[in-house]
C-alpha cells in the first residue's frame, strides 16, 4: 500500500500527439512520438510500443502521460514521457486517455 501523497507526486497529463515517426533502431516494434502538453509544458518525445496502433490513428489522439519521471534513453531515442496503457487479452497496448476534449496539459487527478 502506498499513500496518497506518494500517489500525488505522479504528474500525469493529457497531451496531444503530434508526430508519428518510425523507429527501426527500436529492439521491439515501437514508434517514436511527440506529444504536446500545452504551454506550460510543450512538446515531449516518446518512444512506445503500441503498435497495434496505425500512424493515421495515432496523430491527433489524446493520451494521458507521466510528465515528471527523468527522460530514459532507449537506443538513440531521449524519451522524455511515459504514455500510459493497458493490455488487452491479446497482448496489445490500449492507450489511456480522456474521455472528451479537456485542454491539454490537463492534470490527472
Amino acid at each position: 500500500m502506498i499513500e496518497y501523497d506518494d500517489f500525488a507526486k505522479v504528474d500525469m497529463r493529457v497531451g496531444r500527439i503530434v508526430g508519428v515517426e518510425d523507429f527501426p533502431e527500436a529492439r521491439k516494434p515501437a514508434w517514436k512520438l511527440t506529444i504536446d502538453f500545452g504551454e506550460e509544458i510543450g512538446l515531449k518525445k516518446s518512444s512506445a510500443q503500441i503498435t497495434s496502433y496505425p500512424r493515421e490513428e495515432l496523430e491527433g489522439r489524446l493520451v494521458v502521460g507521466v510528465v515528471n519521471f527523468p527522460p530514459r534513453q532507449i537506443g538513440p531515442v531521449r524519451s522524455e514521457v511515459l504514455v500510459l496503457g493497458a493490455s488487452d487479452d491479446d497482448g496489445r497496448v490500449i492507450l489511456l486517455g480522456p474521455g472528451s476534449d479537456v485542454p491539454l496539459g490537463a492534470r490527472i487527478h
